[in-house]
């Protein structure tokens, strides 16, 4: 009995000394869940808020731009009365306000209309042409990850050195190229000259191969620019993360510079890096209207461009939509990722 009871209040005396370490680690845990929650709402809250005025304004832009879609499709010898009756049909009869509370709706249903020139849903007409400027943005930003974080490594550790002003002046160079430029440019070489790839146009993704080809003079007109500021915000991050004094330490101990750049300021550094890969994803998805143009690639940015042109308010409004959200959704999620690996932001 005395062997029982006296195992049996070890176990106790055990279980009251493991409670209080217990109550602690949750207190920790919920202390450090508590500002990263809150920070999440009102990043979510700003995004919302966000998302309505960029409604707002779209809608009111676009319904400024002159000329009126009925007649632009019925033409010049339109009578009144169809004129009239094509308003009624694609809602055009209605009040501003009545025709913005009908398009946030129905967006929030996820759709987003009838196109006025197509006369199909224009949530088909984007799925379609989704599958052209997503993987469009995709390997551009491939390609500038994969061009800048050498470029931006050889020069920090180059630093002060004829090949780092090289670099540097190199860079800057490509931020200054306009890419619709850099882009004909590409087309008169490769596609007139050396024959290598078509000077525009996507077979689709039936043959992946003919279709990666056809996004590849696009995708480089894209990544330079973006690539020239990549090298640079990772030069800059190296150089920073070099003057602390942990790689002073290893540099002290026998590390080349080299060496503590591949082993400890490289993964430090990345920090700022990731932050403007992913906002540069969002801005290649944006931004690639003119690229789309040039090589006549049948993408979110071509049929904005299009809408613009033929008067279809309805698909230049949701197209626009979209990317602003694409935008700010990116936004929002570098945002999270970055509170999640530094606690200061959290608090603010």
């Amino acid at each position: 009995m005395f062997q029982f009871g006296d195992s049996f209040m070890t176990r106790r005396e055990k279980l009251w000394r493991v409670a209080p370490d217990c109550h602690w680690k949750m207190g920790s845990l919920a202390s450090t869940l508590r500002p990263m929650i809150g920070y999440i709402l009102t990043r979510a809250l700003s995004l919302c808020l966000s998302l309505v005025v960029a409604s707002v304004v779209i809608f009111a832009v676009i319904e400024v731009i002159p000329g009126d879609p009925a007649a632009f499709m019925l033409g010049l010898n339109a009578t009144d009365e169809n004129l009239a009756a094509l308003r009624s049909e694609l809602g055009l009869d209605g009040s501003k306000l009545d025709r913005y509370l009908a398009w946030v709706g129905g967006m929030l249903t996820g759709d987003f209309g009838t196109s006025y020139t197509y006369r199909v849903p224009v949530t088909e007409l984007i799925l379609d042409r989704l599958w052209v400027s997503l993987p469009l943005a995709a390997y551009a930003l491939a390609l500038s990850t994969l061009l800048a974080f050498p470029i931006g490594i050889i020069a920090a550790a180059t630093r002060g050195t004829v090949a780092d002003y090289g670099i540097m002046g190199a860079t800057q160079l490509g931020i200054a190229i306009p890419n619709f430029w850099f882009a004909m440019l590409l087309v008169l070489v490769f596609a007139i000259s050396l024959r290598w790839f078509s000077a525009g146009g996507f077979p689709g993704w039936e043959d992946p191969g003919a279709a990666i080809k056809a996004l590849t003079l696009p995708a480089f007109a894209l990544a330079l620019p973006q690539a020239s500021i990549l090298a640079r915000v990772m030069r800059s991050a190296l150089l920073e993360t070099l003057d602390q004094d942990y790689i002073r330490t290893a540099r002290a101990k026998g590390l080349s510079r080299r060496q503590a750049i591949l082993r400890h300021a490289l993964k430090n550094a990345l920090i700022p890096v990731l932050t403007i890969i992913g906002l540069q994803f969002s801005f290649l998805l944006a931004g690639a209207i003119i690229i789309e143009n040039v090589f006549f690639l049948p993408g979110l940015g071509r049929l904005s461009f299009q809408g613009i042109t033929q008067r279809d308010l309805i698909v230049v409004e949701s197209v626009t939509m979209l990317l602003v959200f694409a935008v700010i959704l990116v936004t929002f999620l570098v945002d999270i990722a970055y509170a999640l690996v530094d606690p200061r932001l959290r608090r603010r």
